[in-house]
């Protein structure tokens, strides 16, 4: 009897360690099981990531050689239109160059005229005449004179010089007098007229 008590002891204690490894096998086999499956999950994840990547990667190429196109494409066509626009001034300045040179002709024209001859009107007339040439061609160039003599004094367009006294009040604060005349580029004040103002 005391056999079977011990052999009744011995199943028990080897009972519980069957079964307890038994868990514990099946509790690690679950572990791995599950291991395994978030071991899937995160590689998937990683391909899906550096997927991912690799695209943001290539759209970053992309827009990277994008602006680097257009900035070489603009930075030439800065030089281009820079060029162009020193020709355009050179070939501007020589049509008007040209013209000016037609009245450089009748100043040589009048010079020699004025050793040659004796006759102080038709010297007179033939200056007059350049004189009025050379107003022609300021206004066809888009150049104007300041209209300033008895206007009130304005300090966009004058330059006063000096100020006088004057009797009449209606003169005061006017111009008086213009010492060198003033001129508009097309609207624009290129030179301010000299004037005296009247205090």
């Amino acid at each position: 009897m005391s056999d079977k008590k011990e052999n009744k002891k011995d199943i028990l204690k080897d009972a519980p360690k069957e079964e307890t490894s038994k868990v514990k096998s099946q509790k690690e086999n679950e572990k791995t099981s599950d291991e395994k499956i978030s071991d899937k999950k995160t590689i998937e994840k990683d391909v899906e990531e550096k997927s991912e990547e690799e695209i943001l990667n290539e759209k970053l190429q992309k827009v990277s050689d994008k602006y680097l196109r257009l900035s070489a494409e603009f930075d030439n066509y800065r030089k281009r239109t820079l060029k162009e626009k020193i020709d355009l001034m050179k070939t501007a300045s020589e049509n008007v160059l040209t013209q000016l040179l037609k009245v450089v002709d009748d100043f040589e024209r009048a010079s020699k005229a004025m050793k040659e001859s004796e006759d102080v009107k038709s010297i007179k007339k033939g200056m007059l005449l350049i004189q009025n040439k050379f107003s022609d061609f300021l206004k066809k160039n888009g150049i104007k004179e300041i209209d300033a003599m008895n206007k009130t004094f304005d300090t966009d367009l004058h330059e006063a010089l000096t100020k006088i006294p004057v009797e009449d009040k209606k003169s005061k604060g006017k111009v008086v007098d213009m010492i060198e005349k003033g001129y508009f580029l097309n609207g624009k004040v290129i030179r301010f007229a000299k004037v005296v103002v009247g205090e």
